[in-house]
């Protein structure tokens, strides 16, 4: 199955606020905020959305296809995604811009504050998807990550024209976006990612109740964080997948995207929708466990020690043929 990972592609500026953000905001004030966080420790790590997808897609075996756009500082990020079996034929490379940066600052309760600069990014919104199947062969999935908006409204346009299947996964840029936006974005996905709370942005925005959603889409997949997650189709009953045991907890930043190459993963190797969220699940514990959404490592035998802990013997054994980690 030859998966494409539109979306951002990027560096992280990750800082750690030692307070809590809720105890700094005044609620009769709300409406002007000012503040200003002193932290205590800055990390730079490589980032966006479909590097780290397609990244953590790499760790576990597969060759995804990254589409985005980056500046020309891209050079040692594109070998190290390489390295990790990703395929950046793809990827377009801006002549003027610098690769896209994402500033965050967590909290001790792992909340969050982010900005993004888009830089590079921006061009993304030239990029044609059939070039790209071309010359891999065919695409059978298009996943639709966060992304310039104008590039997630053209890639899904453009697979609804081909006969292409799309995954829509719009989170960081629901906010930006408008609401007849997101309903082109949702409407025909054959899979729907969101966390709980963007579940019910998505509704708000689109106008559309969740049984309305489901009747437009294939899957909807919601992450509930500590909970696991949920798979919903129309017509059946909710399927939730437990979430799998973390080490400890270093950083939240990247988790949805390493659960999303989890479970993409198993999509590719035709793994029943309940194995698929199992795999993204533990996919994104990892990430939970360090700093940085690509600073882990997916170990075969551990990986599958841990899957079994978490879902049973006869559950790792079904994933266990299929699942071929980076590291050894």
């Amino acid at each position: 199955m030859r998966i494409a990972v539109t979306g951002s592609i990027a560096t992280d500026h990750l800082m750690t606020f030692p307070g809590s953000f809720g105890d700094q905001l005044i609620a009769e004030q709300l409406d002007r905020v000012s503040l200003s966080f002193l932290v205590d420790d800055l990390q730079i790590r490589r980032g966006g959305c479909a590097a780290n997808i397609a990244f953590g897609m790499g760790c576990l075996g597969l060759t995804p296809i990254l589409v985005g756009a980056v500046g020309n500082d891209f050079a040692d990020y594109r070998s190290w995604l390489e390295r990790h079996g990703v395929d950046c034929g793809s990827v377009h490379v801006s002549e003027t811009q610098h690769t896209a940066r994402f500033l965050c600052t967590t909290d001790e309760h792992h909340n969050q504050i982010a900005s993004f600069y888009t830089g590079a990014m921006a061009e993304a919104r030239l990029i044609e998807l059939q070039p790209v199947a071309a010359r891999v062969g065919g695409l059978d999935l298009v996943l639709i990550s966060p992304n310039d908006p104008d590039a997630m409204l053209r890639h899904t346009e453009e697979c609804r024209q081909r006969g292409i299947g799309f995954a829509a996964d719009i989170s960081q840029q629901l906010a930006r976006m408008e609401d007849g936006q997101i309903r082109a974005l949702v409407d025909g996905a054959a899979y729907l990612f969101s966390n709980d709370y963007e579940k019910g942005l998505i509704e708000q925005k689109t106008g559309w109740s969740d049984a309305e959603i489901l009747d437009r889409v294939g899957v909807r997949i919601t992450t509930l964080g500590p909970k696991g997650a949920v798979i919903d189709r129309k017509g059946e009953p909710s399927l939730m997948v437990a979430p799998a045991p973390e080490r400890g907890k270093a950083d939240p930043t990247g988790v949805g995207d390493a659960f999303r190459a989890g479970f993409l993963a198993g999509l590719a190797w035709d793994l029943p929708l309940e194995r698929c969220g199992q795999i993204g699940n533990l996919t994104a514990t990892h990430v939970l466990e360090r700093v940085g959404g690509q600073e882990y490592e997916l170990g075969q035998q551990v990986f599958l020690e841990r899957f079994g802990a978490a879902y049973g013997a006869e559950a790792a054994v079904e994933v266990a043929e299929h699942i071929r980690c980076y590291h050894p």
